[in-house]
């Protein structure tokens, strides 16, 4: 998918994610179409971090652009699935069990501490445990075999680097929903705004993806903008303890803030480093 493209369905998908908050504040009202907001600006805030992962993913299988395509479609799939079960998981646990409130909150707040400090490389995911247990069930092939998750080779069943890409991807799916989940409880516990909320951001990931793809470059410090934005969600669930509670109004506008800011301070880095990447070249020239 072309960049622009990608940025028209990214606006698509946006577009419709308004339509549907506006149809929830005409039938359930101002709080709810609130709710709605932060849980989408969360989930698709906290999924950018997930899409960096991916392009690394990629990157370092060296999986091409027309092959990528398949695999985010099924990964998407399995993301709505899983949310499902995650959602409801939690409501029921929270139901249940109070207090655990306090335990996602201090969850998201160690999760937004190590996405400060860690550092992404390709070269961690190949040995990954997840494709060692893969390669124990079913054999893995060395190379592609164009857009086929599983190939006969002598007879015998075996998964292609396509399909232990989707793999890997679904599993961090499943590790990403361990904090997007309980963030989102930290503006809502209404299943329907918590799972619609979550499919609306999650429908535009694929778009998003070749965005990013095309930009990462201009947007890789958004990381740290989405681990405030964890830790703040965590703070706001850990409080709760004390029976305090930050108005929504005021969850939103802190999470949109931090967003934006990490957005322009990373458009702001990138122009400067290329300006210096200029001098150093005009330098050159002279010499």
């Amino acid at each position: 998918m072309s960049t622009k493209k990608a940025i028209k369905f990214v606006l698509l998908w946006i577009g419709l994610a308004i339509l549907f908050n506006a149809g929830v504040y005409v039938i359930e009202g101002q709080h709810k179409a609130l709710e709605f907001l932060g849980g989408y600006m969360i989930e698709l805030s906290l999924s950018v971090d997930n899409l960096f992962l991916f392009l690394i993913l990629f990157t370092s299988f060296g999986i091409k652009p027309q092959y990528q395509r398949r695999v985010l479609n099924y990964g998407i799939l399995g993301a709505i699935m899983l949310r499902l079960i995650f959602i409801l998981l939690g409501i029921t646990i929270i139901n249940k069990i109070h207090w655990i409130l306090y335990v996602f909150g201090i969850i998201l707040i160690i999760s937004g501490a190590k996405m400060m400090l860690s550092k992404d490389e390709a070269g961690d995911h190949k040995d990954s445990k997840v494709l060692k247990l893969l390669g124990k069930v079913l054999p893995v092939t060395d190379t592609m075999h164009e857009e086929k998750f599983f190939v006969k080779v002598n007879h015998v069943l075996h998964a292609t680097p396509l399909f232990a890409i989707l793999v890997l991807i679904e599993f961090s799916d499943i590790l990403f929903a361990i904090d997007s989940i309980p963030a989102i409880f930290s503006i809502s516990r209404d299943p329907f705004i918590v799972y619609t909320s979550n499919i609306f951001a999650i429908l535009g990931l694929r778009s998003l993806y070749f965005v990013l793809a095309a930009m990462q470059e201009k947007f890789k410090y958004v990381k740290y903008g989405v681990a405030l934005i964890l830790m703040f969600t965590g703070v706001k669930l850990g409080i709760m303890f004390w029976h305090k509670e930050i108005p929504i109004i005021y969850s939103l506008l802190t999470i949109f803030t931090i967003l934006l800011g990490s957005v322009i301070v990373s458009i702001l880095i990138n122009k400067h480093q290329e300006k210096k990447k200029e001098k150093v070249k005009l330098k050159k020239v002279d010499l």
